[in-house]
């Protein structure tokens, strides 16, 4: 008999468990003791912090799993900052545990638990909805009353899933002071559906993995299916249940709690594009911070979870020092936008987003070009994780020679050589004038460095997809380009790629159509490439 998904989850669970907690406290004193019951604490003898593992009640009465850890030395006679961690999307309730012993180490109460649906918890996925934002302050509430926690510095946090809830929550629970929010998003649909483009691969790894550690609501499965089979007429209920679960929704009630707010995430980022993490920082009143590094989804800060040295994770501590403990280390002081360059490896900061680019470099996109759709002209985003992994650990981006791709299926225009290195930082931007023979259609910009060899590399890239278009009629794009950091050494150029095919998206041309762009001498087309001097 083959065991149920429930019997996998369960048994997958108990080992990660086991293991993790292992890993955890074999760097505690050689005398601290294995894994304990919930009702037990384990601790070392000389004083290390606690773990305890704990069912909390949450939202509607849904138990949710948890693990607490307690300082050294907690005896009821003092108040601690508090710290609560929701785990990622498809995540045991383990995944924080070294962080969270570190945090413990420093002086913090720290309660993780499983999110509702996944795993061992009860329920089924609200995917950061109402119950999940509701369950997030009944673990406040338990962590108050069960721990000696201060009900004046409480602070939550979380990578990806953990990081969406950590946000939204802090727009509904005044005692929320701090935010670290890694990986996460502002405008979930302005993440999935950039573009108006569905994220292929993106959504299809989110429902798998939710199918197989959790427990997906039936709206959940009405959403994906209708979002990966392009059901146009229900376009609107997807936007608006997207916007039920974006901070960016709830800005005005963010700014109005005051929180500090901390986001870092990956230039990347498969899931969730660094551009919407920008805009929603920028709009933020109260204190913030915003952490840029290279890698995909969840991987800038994903090694800090397994204990090992972690600039994310480090800031991230200093964060609640400051705000939480009030410790002068500095962080406040500090230019509240980091930067880390992809091609060097060197941290940049900034005073705000808008100042990471000092000027504009234009790439006129002259003439007119007719490309045929359906057919992969060979300029592709790479796959989700693999692609982004590779340009973070070995700094090779997903490449393309140039002047092999075939024009028939690929727009290219070129800049000229640069004579000086040319550090692209932010946010490129495209303008142009498209014709289709079709109403509707998908285009992909692609930007890449190329060498003397005529090999690019990819820069940054964006999808479009447009509907209701008045076939042979042309029509103005605006299209912004995935923000980055990326240097450009002197003697390369700049090409841009239009094609119309991508694995990483669902496109929507008819087969047989075409698409024109063309630059109107009162309406010029054009490629803004932001360039810090």
């Amino acid at each position: 008999m083959r065991p149920s998904r429930t019997t996998l989850r369960a048994a997958v669970s108990t080992v990660s468990a086991a293991a993790l907690a292992t890993t955890v406290l074999a760097g505690a004193p050689a005398t601290a003791e294995a894994a304990a019951p919930e009702s037990a604490p384990t601790a070392a003898a000389s004083g290390a912090s606690s773990v305890r593992f704990v069912d909390i009640e949450g939202d509607g009465g849904t138990t949710l799993k948890a693990n607490v850890f307690t300082p050294a030395g907690a005896d009821g006679t003092r108040r601690y900052p508090v710290i609560v961690l929701p785990t990622s999307w498809s995540m045991p309730q383990i995944e924080y545990m070294a962080q969270a012993k570190k945090l413990a180490d420093a002086g913090y109460v720290v309660v993780g638990y499983n999110s509702r649906g996944f795993w061992q918890s009860g329920g089924q996925i609200d995917t950061a909805g109402p119950k999940d934002v509701a369950d997030a302050s009944k673990v406040i509430d338990w962590a108050l009353a069960h721990t000696p926690a201060d009900p004046q510095k409480v602070g939550m946090g979380g990578v990806s899933y953990g990081a969406g809830i950590s946000l939204l929550a802090s727009a509904f629970d005044k005692r929320i002071k701090v935010v670290a929010a890694l990986s996460g998003w502002g405008d979930l649909i302005g993440s999935i559906y950039s573009g108006r483009t569905q994220h292929r691969q993106a959504a299809a790894m989110l429902g798998g993995t939710g199918e197989l550690t959790g427990r997906p609501s039936p709206e959940l499965r009405t959403i994906l299916k209708d979002f990966l089979s392009s059901n146009l007429s229900k376009e609107q209920d997807m936007i608006a249940w997207g916007r039920k679960r974006s901070p960016a929704t709830y800005l005005n009630k963010i700014n109005a709690n005051g929180a500090a707010i901390m986001l870092g995430n990956a230039w990347g980022d498969s899931l969730f594009p660094p551009n919407e993490y920008a805009d929603f920082y920028e709009k933020l009143k109260g204190p913030k911070r915003l952490e840029f590094r290279p890698g995909d989804h969840a991987t800038a800060e994903g090694l800090g979870l397994f204990g090992l040295p972690n600039d994310t994770w480090t800031n991230t501590q200093r964060w609640f020092d400051h705000y939480l403990k009030g410790a002068d280390n500095g962080i406040d002081r500090e230019s509240p936008v980091l930067l880390k360059s992809r091609s060097t490896g060197a941290y940049e900061g900034y005073k705000s987003w808008q100042d990471v680019a000092s000027t504009q470099r234009k790439i006129e996109l002259g003439g007119s070009k007719q490309i045929h759709t359906n057919w992969d002209s060979g300029a592709d985003g790479g796959l989700i994780f693999l692609s982004s992994m590779l340009d973070q650990f070995l700094r090779l981006p997903p490449m393309a020679s140039i002047p092999l791709l075939p024009r028939p299926l690929a727009a290219v225009w070129q800049s000229e050589r640069y004579g000086t290195g040319q550090r692209v930082r932010g946010t490129t931007r495209l303008h142009t004038t498209m014709t289709s023979t079709a109403e509707s259609g998908t285009a992909i910009a692609y930007l890449y460095d190329v060498g003397p060899l005529g090999i690019g590399k990819l820069v940054t890239h964006a999808p479009y997809t447009f509907h209701g278009k008045t076939p042979n009629q042309p029509f103005g794009v605006d299209l912004e380009l995935f923000s980055t950091a990326y240097d450009v050494p002197a003697g390369h150029r700049l090409a841009v790629v239009v094609d119309t095919v991508d694995p990483l998206y669902i496109e929507h041309n008819p087969s047989g159509a075409r698409l024109t762009f063309s630059s109107p001498a009162n309406d010029p087309s054009y490629v803004s490439v932001p360039v810090r001097e």
